[in-house]
């Protein structure tokens, strides 16, 4: 690598002229999220001075958004810290004593989390029956085998037949189907309800996997996203702490709010629009006007920069990526942008003024019996709200009050976006009283939901490798541009991270973390010289 002390005007110099005058290179972020926070930070701290954070909305954290209600916090987006050991969201919480008061029941072991490994998850049919134990543990195991098996085809490299086209989703429910037909020893009824429990199962794994439906998740790749070791972990006080602490070292003036970004201009890509402004504007000195990116934002500034990370989700750049960046994405990239899948995963917070349920239920699943031979999981739009897969109760009450959680995702979530509060509250409510048996469940006294989905600053939850995807492609999102080594323009002037570009670790928080810790090493390493 060359030194950035060099002087001299050479082209064959990768780096600008400004540069090689020992200027500081000018960094700009785009997003204010874990990814965003955490590259800034770790470029301050190495001692980078020229760095601008440019955040669409009115706040910090991206899709950590914590809201307090009174006595309680609630998690519109990110909740779990998933594992403990070198997760560098654990550490950060640990260290600043975020998990002093997480108790054992706060833990979960394995995939799924919920607000409590104690207590019993109550499977409920349509009919308002209570599933036996003994019928759910059994389908547990066998569906948890099943689950096993589809990780092994990445793992272990096994051939991926026909019959399930590649598909989580149409594997699992065939297998699964099979060998609960083949039971000698369960009766037809029993046999029944464990025919309709498999889309219920899949409902709550396309909840945990961001997807439509597992029918849309890769088999052959869906081993390849990695489970740190260790318990899962919420955070009492809000996940928004750990965006505090990220935060916390940056100074007020690097982050602007309210500027959302039109345009990313880059490999000197000057447009003649450009060209017009920097030619009207007497602030800009002469060195920004030759400068190899511009991004102009909608409130028409346009900022020179030497390097962007550009941290917007997957779902924004699948609606934005043409408008987004001058010149266009290579196709390369762009295929991987349309091959991946992103869809959304909304909470609905109910809270009530006194618990219908019992001490020991965790969560209320709902098993609808009709389902027993279905292959689809789409549903008519008036329908929506068969997807709701589940409501986890919040533990304990005496911090959180009596409220549940409930999950619903693909396009039935984007539905429910669409509905006021008012609706989907009732039609919760109907749900719940149809599933318990009990009539008499009050509506709740208070509301509250998530909308990924249609939000433009987001378009969806996180990221999941879709049918016809591969690690490949997280690889190729996450690729700087220009792609060309041998580049006589600076090198690395477009980078991208976020969770989506994390091969191991899409859709968590410590993949967003770690992406932007990425990016920052990357320009750390570049400018070495400089910093000392």
């Amino acid at each position: 690598m060359q030194s950035c002390e060099i002087s001299g005007d050479s082209t064959d110099d990768p780096l600008s002229s400004g540069l090689r005058r020992k200027r500081q290179p000018r960094i700009v972020v785009i997003g204010a999220g874990l990814a965003g926070l955490s590259a800034a930070k770790a470029l301050l701290e190495s001692g980078f001075t020229d760095v601008t954070i440019l955040e669409a909305t009115d706040r910090i954290g991206g899709r950590v958004q914590s809201v307090k209600l009174e006595h309680a916090t609630f998690e519109l987006g990110a909740t779990w810290i998933h594992g403990s050991h070198g997760n560098p969201v654990y550490h950060l919480a640990e260290d600043n004593g975020l998990l002093e008061e997480t108790t054992d029941s706060e833990r979960s072991v394995g995939r799924i989390s919920l607000y409590s490994k104690n207590g019993v998850a109550y499977h409920l049919t349509n009919n308002g029956q209570r599933i036996p134990k003994d019928v759910v543990e059994e389908f547990s195991d066998l569906y948890n085998e099943v689950y096993n098996l589809t990780q092994e085809f990445f793992q272990r490299g096994k051939p991926v037949n026909a019959e399930s086209q590649n598909s989580v989703g149409v594997f699992t429910r065939d297998v699964v189907r099979k060998r609960v037909k083949a039971d000698p020893d369960d009766t037809e009824a029993v046999k029944r309800l464990k025919l309709a429990m498999i889309q219920q199962y899949l409902k709550v794994e396309s909840c945990e996997s961001s997807s439509h439906s597992m029918d849309e998740v890769s088999l052959s790749e869906f081993g390849e996203w990695t489970e740190i070791p260790g318990a899962h972990h919420i955070i009492p006080c809000g996940f928004i702490k750990i965006v505090e602490i990220l935060a916390r070292s940056i100074p007020e003036s690097v982050i602007q709010l309210r500027k959302p970004v039109k345009c990313i201009h880059w490999n000197q890509s000057v447009s003649k629009e450009i060209e017009r402004v920097a030619d009207h504007n007497s602030d800009l000195p002469e060195e920004d006007k030759g400068s190899d990116v511009f991004v102009e934002c909608e409130d028409c500034e346009f900022i020179p920069a030497d390097h962007v990370i550009v941290t917007v989700s997957l779902g924004v750049l699948k609606k934005r990526h043409e408008s987004l960046f001058h010149p266009r994405l290579p196709e390369e990239k762009v295929m991987a942008i349309e091959k991946l899948g992103i869809s959304t995963t909304d909470k609905i917070f109910l809270e009530f003024e006194e618990p219908f349920w019992s001490s020991e239920c965790n969560s209320i699943q709902f098993v609808w019996e009709d389902e027993a031979e279905s292959e689809s999981l789409t549903y008519p739009e008036e329908l929506w709200y068969k997807k709701i897969c589940s409501f986890d109760v919040l533990y304990p009450p005496e911090r959180y009050g009596y409220v549940l959680s409930g999950w619903i995702c693909g396009e039935e979530a984007l539905i429910m976006e669409k509905c006021d509060d008012e609706t989907v509250a009732e039609t919760c409510t109907e749900m719940l009283r149809k599933f318990t048996g009990n009539p008499n469940i009050p509506k709740p006294r208070r509301i509250l939901r998530s909308s990924w989905g249609s939000n433009p600053n987001f378009r969806g939850s996180y990221s999941y490798t879709q049918v016809g995807s591969s690690g490949a492609d997280v690889e190729k999102l996450a690729k700087p541009l220009p792609y060309a080594e041998s580049s006589k323009t600076t090198p690395m002037q477009v980078m991208f991270s976020g969770e989506a570009t994390h091969r191991k670790y899409y859709s968590t928080t410590h993949g967003a973390v770690l992406s932007g810790q990425r990016e920052a090493a990357h320009l750390i390493e570049m400018y070495q010289h400089l910093l000392q």
